[in-house]
């Protein structure tokens, strides 16, 4: 399955992710959910990412787009929440249920920031590249911040991971991280080799990020298990490394005792993580695929 199957089918996937599963087929007039966590700083769900967003009266951030119509719904509700216009729109990564949104917010959006690496994987995965797909246009390489609002907001990438682009938003007085898909809470995550991914430096990414922010910051995941949700706090984004780490394990051990790939990769589920969630659009033996991959390279 290439990118754009996965992203189509993620966008079903996604909502089932994000949201409980009485709300999958709500009335036609449903328009997400926003929920609020401290200081001005919550997140929205729908379909797709996770939004993440930051409303006052003096500033109005926003993280991640979704998919236009989802978008739509997004900024109606934030336009609720203050009539301040839209300073930043903030990509975690170029996928398209985080950025499908983006030409809902452009024009809108003051700036619109991400890792120098997004726009050309957003060229790359889209099937009309005459269409304005919503380029975010202030790019950074290792780190980007600013001052809004009594808000210092932090941006920042530690090397391939999920993608070859992903950033973590930090907001530095509410105490709260947006990770993007860098967390998949409690389900088995998709990697995106071709965009740059890498299984075993997103181990020392996590292992970095719960490094550099305060034991009680709040983390926004980009998707999560029903059961397990999109929030949480250090404790869940050490169980998504531990679980890439026992992938690394498992193969690497495979390959120590010269069994063969096939073997190594056929594999449905890792016993030790019973509550992690599986599909079919995206399985262990792929993520295994990928780790194997990485090992022969090193």
């Amino acid at each position: 399955m290439d990118r754009r199957q996965f992203l189509t089918r993620s966008s079903l996937a996604a909502v089932g992710a994000a949201l409980p599963f009485q709300k999958l087929w709500a009335a036609d007039n449903f328009a997400g959910t926003f929920n609020d966590l401290r200081r001005n700083v919550g997140y929205f769900t729908e379909r797709g990412g996770t939004i993440g967003w930051l409303a006052t009266d003096d500033v109005l951030v926003v993280v991640d787009s979704q998919f236009p119509e989802t978008a739509k719904n997004c900024l109606a509700g934030l336009q609720k929440r203050t009539s301040h216009g839209l300073d930043l729109l903030i990509n975690t990564h170029h996928h398209g249920d985080h950025t499908g949104g983006n030409p809902v917010f452009k024009g809108k959006a003051k700036q619109m920031v991400a890792h120098r690496n997004v726009p050309k994987l957003m060229k790359q995965n889209s099937e009309d590249s005459e269409t304005d797909a919503g380029y975010p246009g202030t790019l950074f390489s290792d780190s980007w911040e600013m001052e809004l609002g009594g808000e210092t907001i932090h941006v920042a990438h530690y090397g391939p991971a999920h993608t070859s682009g992903d950033a973590i938003i930090y907001f530095e007085n509410a105490n709260i991280a947006h990770m993007g898909d860098l967390v998949f809470n409690r389900m088995n995550p998709y990697t995106d080799r071709p965009a740059g991914a890498s299984i075993h430096n997103w181990i020392t990414v996590l292992e970095t990020a719960m490094d550099e922010y305060p034991s009680d910051a709040i983390y926004i995941f980009g998707h999560g298990h029903p059961e397990f949700g999109v929030t949480g706090n250090r404790d869940d984004v050490a169980v998504m490394r531990d679980y890439l780490a026992a992938m690394v394990e498992y193969v690497e051990d495979g390959i120590a005792a010269d069994r063969p790939k096939e073997e190594i990769v056929n594999l449905q589920k890792l016993d030790a993580f019973p509550q992690f969630q599986y599909a079919d659009w995206w399985t262990l033996s792929q993520n295994l695929e990928v780790v194997y991959a990485e090992a022969k390279e090193m």
